[in-house]
């Protein structure tokens, strides 16, 4: 032991000697061990942005698509009467027991003007059960009733984004919005979610009743769903609810066995998968260039402890006339090379800690130093030392006593 801190002590004396160098070659360390922490940190930074996202979606979510399908060689809209029809929507109510609730999904992107702004808005034609499934909650007034859907009442609920569009400032509870050449009265307004992981403001849609929306915003003698939302009782419900909704719209839709579905679901978790493989890729291809810094800095500490111990031949000359074995002197360059890697990893978790520091706003302030990460750059940085200073150390040890003597 007595040894190792000899060792220790020489191989800081050794750099402090030479402040320049010794700066220099920690750098490709100092880099590649920021890069690593960071890019751990932005990737469990979009993972939890990511889920959150997802959860702003709603709980244990689960969409019923409509799916193009071909007969007879002819591709299709929907191979079914009608695609999703609000009777679908009824049935997975009524008959899918692990399924806590249900809504609809219709929506346009509309002109819409109240009396002191116009704009383009995304008109949403949904259920009372809407907020309830979304996960959303109201800032101020109330939802509809299940006899204002039912009798396509003129009421609307907007989200922050188009309370801001259309009413800047002002209250818009009781206040009027024109959507082509109908009047809808404003009863609530919803809670803001943000962005979702597909890009789309949840703030910027005002809903409608869903009857309202076929007889007055987009009048059809067909009235299609885009999307049935089911939210299931639990998490551990969710795949019960699926095939439950499978089951229910294949009998539905008089699908038989082998037969391609007209429509497709999609859950929550299937989402997090997708968002996960994407971050996963993102962050491995970070981590191989992080990787490649720490091998180039590597290597740049090897090349000046060569050159080191090619500079230094005397002095090892004079310790093992007096009394150094080759194990010491190994020990002593072995040293040197730690010591290097680890004020390189140092310094990277400095510049790593002001990089996350500053990108925090972008992320919301999710971004956080993950202790395990910290460690096992630590450790990273000492495994480089021992590899990369192995070589020097070897040729160090394996010089000739009196040839080192010599050397001018």
């Amino acid at each position: 032991m007595t040894g190792v801190f000899a060792a220790l002590r020489l191989a800081l004396k050794a750099l402090v000697r030479e402040p320049r160098r010794t700066v220099l070659t920690c750098l490709g360390i100092l880099i590649g061990i920021a890069a690593v922490v960071v890019v751990v940190a932005l990737g469990q930074g979009a993972r939890q942005r990511v889920g959150d996202q997802l959860q702003s979606l709603g709980s244990n979510l689960i969409y019923v698509f409509p799916q193009p399908t071909a007969k007879s060689g002819v591709r299709t809209v929907f191979s079914g009467p009608g695609g999703l029809t609000l009777e679908d929507a009824e049935a997975i109510r009524r008959e899918a027991t692990a399924v806590r609730e249900v809504s609809i999904y219709r929506s346009i992107h509309i002109a819409a003007a109240s009396e002191f702004a116009d704009d383009q808005i995304d008109v949403v034609g949904t259920d009372e059960h809407y907020l309830d499934v979304r996960g959303y909650s109201l800032s101020s007034g109330r939802n509809f009733t299940p006899e204002e859907v039912s009798t396509k009442a003129k009421f609307t609920l907007i989200g922050k984004t188009v309370q801001d569009k259309l009413f800047g400032g002002e209250d818009p509870l009781g206040r009027s919005v024109r959507i082509g050449r109908h009047t809808y009265r404003v009863i609530g307004v919803m809670k803001s979610k943000g962005e979702s992981p597909f890009g789309v403001d949840q703030d910027d849609r005002l809903i409608v009743p869903i009857g309202s929306w076929f007889a007055r915003i987009a009048p059809s003698s067909v009235k299609q769903l885009q999307i049935i939302m089911g939210s299931a009782r639990s998490a551990d419900l969710s795949g019960q609810a699926e095939q439950q909704i499978l089951e229910i719209m294949r009998q539905r839709h008089a699908i038989a066995e082998g037969q391609v579905d007209d429509f497709q679901i999609r859950t929550q978790r299937q989402f997090q998968e997708t968002q996960d493989n994407v971050t996963g890729v993102i962050s491995a291809l970070l981590l191989s260039v992080a990787t490649i810094a720490l091998f180039v800095g590597g290597v740049g500490v090897m090349n000046i402890l060569l050159v080191s111990v090619n500079e230094r031949k005397r002095e090892i000359g004079i310790r093992m006339a007096v009394g150094a074995r080759p194990a010491d002197v190994r020990m002593q360059f072995l040293a040197e090379a730690i010591a290097l890697t680890f004020l390189g990893g140092i310094l990277g978790l400095l510049l790593a800690g002001l990089v996350v520091v500053g990108m925090q706003d972008a992320f919301g302030g999710i971004l956080a130093f993950d202790w395990v990460s910290v460690a096992v750059a630590l450790s990273v940085s000492l495994i480089v030392g021992v590899l990369f200073g192995f070589l020097p150390a070897h040729r160090a040890a394996a010089l000739d006593p009196i040839e080192a003597l010599r050397h001018e």
